[in-house]
């Protein structure tokens, strides 16, 4: 996934959110291609929104 499609999936996430959260070690596990862009395997991502669900319920 993209940081923007994990940004639009989130519902209004800013990517400037997310690469904040990546700097705190808060994001998704994400990856960094030849040409510099992010991605976020979809299970890394559905793995940790799960546990984010977990942690409010």
């Amino acid at each position: 996934m993209t940081v923007r499609e994990v940004c639009t999936e989130l519902k209004g996430v800013s990517r400037r959110t997310f690469y904040r959260w990546q700097e705190i070690g808060q994001a998704p596990q994400a990856f960094k291609l030849p040409n510099g862009e992010w991605r976020v395997r979809r299970s890394d991502f559905d793995a940790w929104l799960h546990a984010r669900e977990k942690a409010t319920a």
